[in-house]
């Protein structure tokens, strides 16, 4: 038995090879230092219809399978370019025929390994397997020391962290008495069950290590079906994290000689400074594997018509007065939302031909998007590319294969059907839809929704979570294909709002819708929280000020997106004179500090944010420069008090920048230069810039 271990990017990752078994992971630890004490968990487990589990079959855990035993060790390489370094490692099995290559990749200035594996059915008769994981981890520490983290996402209250003892989770030590494997074979599962890939939780999950001041934070890049479990092992706990798998979303794959299924990536921090020293971590690395765009450079303002504003139903009246009034508030892009397309307004079941209405545009829609152009700012169309309403129709031009299906018939959801972009006919349709849009009638931006769930697709004979993989894959390659036509193109990712919110998108996709959430009120949380999902310059926050908000609301409102991507919206062309000076303020101050938000770090003083919490906090800073937002909810006046982001160092200036005109108490007080910030009774909420002052250095 020997250990491999391998260092990059600080972390360290120890290894077992051993002769008599499959490779094992001790530990994926920061920094140098000798390997985690304990047996390890495999580095990849399989499953196979028949094979079975060792031990206990009453398991619940996706581990140990017979399957995975049978693998051994059979080599590993390195390899390096200028975007990082992998390590390969390979196992395999003769006697079923099986090969299985794990990739970690470490990317250049980051502080994560990515892990995927491909499984190759390298014998002479068919193989099917029912679960292969992606990424499996343990070496955390004692069970009492540790602390789990997972995020809750509900339609309207998304991005809900909760903290959980393992003894909360579920998992519990119960050595000696054991049956010699270590375990209570417990486990604490988090699933995304249909295609909605944070429709229930973030694909997000974290262990925080309180004694050595560890953690570990990663992320399944997928943007559908999904599976990661915690369980007891040996005194400590392991993480283990897949796509779609068998026994939870009814997903098999039968490989012929020579074919090979390669698992979702799953990437994982492991790093210090707690929960938000993780969330830095992923915050570089996410922006290390997404496409480069100016869009996530320059930041400009949206404006969308849709929340609290024309709620679908624009017409060619209505937008006029809004496109002039976007424009004098500073907005870059102007964005039609839903129903641009719809003659009527029950619109819902009858999408898919994606054609400009001649009865909401009656001297067409160029017209206005030529409007939105004269007046200084990029049109935008929302678009819904993986669905057609039941009544479309587009349902009759396209063949069987273009839809989804349960048992030989098409899957009918919320009035709506599932296309599968593994059909060429909706490929080549959806590309001639774009190409039109973009290329005739000048759109610059479009918002990609998605509005229905679904178990997934069994055409073609194949189970309903490969038939969804498929089309997930499917549709990140249409994808692709559509920004390497038109590399310009802003794609905005949008599921009901923040139901599909995950790297496998995100890392095509400029910005991320974070909600539908109606109320300024209760969006706050949602915006302060939004950082530990997505990186701040893609985090896409709806600011909706109205007619008749006075001015600690209507600055509330602002003040939710001034931290991430502007989403203006709300009845600014019904607004006076001083309301609009209100908003065209804050898009100005918005505009001098969002080159921050595009190499910044994301900062939570008071922990992350409670649904219900009065008072929230989010910053966003770089080594110099830090700009906070912060929010009061409760019915009085009070004052908070906040740590700053810089350790060893005092601010040399504290401003409010947002809204400067209204009552803010705010000093500097303590070592450390603690900020005590008092506030007018809720809802009011105030941004700030902070540059600071090392010590000894002259103001």
């Amino acid at each position: 038995m020997n250990t491999l271990s391998w260092t990059a990017g600080g972390i360290a990752v120890h290894l077992v090879t051993d002769p008599a078994g499959p490779v094992r992971v001790l530990g994926m630890v920061p920094g140098a230092g000798p390997p985690p004490a304990g047996p390890g968990v495999a580095l990849v487990e399989l499953d196979s219809p028949g094979a079975g589990r060792l031990g206990n079959s009453t398991s619940a855990q996706h581990r140990p399978y017979a399957v995975t035993a049978g693998l051994r060790y059979t080599g590993h390489t390195e390899e390096s370019t200028s975007d990082g370094t992998t390590l390969w490692v390979e196992q395999g099995d003769d006697a079923r025929g099986l090969r299985v290559r794990t990739a970690l990749e470490h990317l250049a200035g980051t502080e994560v390994i990515r892990v995927r594996s491909e499984a190759t059915n390298a014998g002479r008769a068919p193989l099917t397997l029912t679960y292969v994981s992606s990424l499996a981890v343990t070496g955390f520490g004692p069970m009492e020391k540790l602390r789990l983290h997972e995020a809750r996402n509900a339609w309207t209250a998304e991005l809900r962290w909760q903290q959980l003892t393992a003894e909360q989770a579920g998992l519990v030590d119960i050595r000696p008495f054991d049956d010699g494997q270590g375990t209570a074979k417990g486990r604490h599962a988090v699933t995304a069950a249909g295609s909605w890939s944070s429709g229930d939780f973030l694909p997000v999950g974290a262990v925080e290590d309180l004694e050595r001041d560890l953690v570990w934070v990663w992320q399944v890049e997928h943007c559908g079906a999904w599976h990661w479990e915690l369980g007891d092992h040996h005194g400590s706990l392991y993480v283990q994290a897949a796509g779609p798998t068998g026994r939870e979303h009814h997903w098999r794959a039968t490989l012929a000689p020579g074919e090979s299924f390669a698992t979702v990536p799953v990437a994982i921090a492991a790093t210090t400074g707690g929960l938000a020293g993780g969330f830095r971590a992923l915050t570089r690395y996410r922006r290390a594997i997404r496409r480069p765009a100016p869009d996530l450079e320059r930041l400009p303002v949206i404006f969308n018509d849709y929340m609290n504003c024309l709620d679908g139903d624009a017409t060619e009246a209505d937008l006029g007065p809004l496109i002039d009034a976007a424009a004098a508030a500073g907005a870059e892009y102007f964005v039609l939302d839903a129903g641009w397309y719809a003659d009527e307004g029950t619109w819902w079941d009858t999408v898919g031909e994606w054609e400009p209405s001649t009865v909401r545009f009656p001297h067409g829609i160029e017209a206005t998007l030529r409007r939105i152009t004269d007046a200084g700012m990029t049109p935008g169309l929302w678009l819904e590319p993986e669905v057609v309403g039941v009544r479309s129709p587009v349902v009759d031009q396209l063949p069987a294969d273009a839809f989804f299906t349960d048992s030989g018939v098409r899957v009918r959801e919320n009035g709506r059907f599932h296309l599968d972009y593994r059909c060429a006919a909706v490929r080549e349709r959806m590309d001639r839809v774009v190409d039109r849009l973009v290329g005739e009638l000048g759109a610059g931006y479009l918002k990609l929704d998605y509005n229905i769930s679904t178990a997934g697709t069994d055409a073609g004979g194949e189970s309903t979570g490969a038939g969804l993989l498929g089309h997930n894959r499917a549709f990140l390659a249409w994808l692709d294909g559509v920004l390497a036509r038109h590399p310009a193109l802003v794609l905005e990712n949008c599921a009901s709002g923040g139901m599909r919110m995950d790297y496998a998108l995100l890392s095509r996709t400029a910005l991320q819708s974070t909600s539908d959430q109606k109320d300024h009120r209760r969006y706050a949380p949602i915006a302060a929280a939004a950082p530990s999902a997505v990186a701040p310059e893609q985090s896409a926050v709806w600011a909706y000020p109205q007619p008749g908000h006075g001015p600690e609301e209507a600055s509330f409102c602002l003040v939710n997106a001034m931290l991430g991507r502007v989403h203006l919206s709300g009845r600014i062309d019904r607004m006076n004179a001083g309301e609009a000076e209100r908003v065209r303020t804050a898009i100005e101050v918005y505009k001098h500090h969002r080159s921050l938000l595009a190499r910044g770090q994301p900062h939570w003083p008071l922990g992350l944010p409670g649904r219900d919490d009065p008072w929230l906090a989010l910053a966003v800073h770089d080594d110099h420069d830090c700009v906070l937002a912060v929010w009061h909810r409760g019915t009085t006046a009070g004052t908070v008090t906040l740590p700053l982001p810089w350790p060893g160092g005092d601010p040399a200036l504290v401003r409010v920048l947002f809204p400067a005109d209204l009552p803010t108490g705010i000093d500097v007080a303590g070592a450390q230069g603690a900020l005590r910030i008092s506030l007018p009774a809720g809802p009011s909420a105030r941004l700030i810039r902070l540059q600071r002052r090392t010590r000894g250095e002259t103001p």
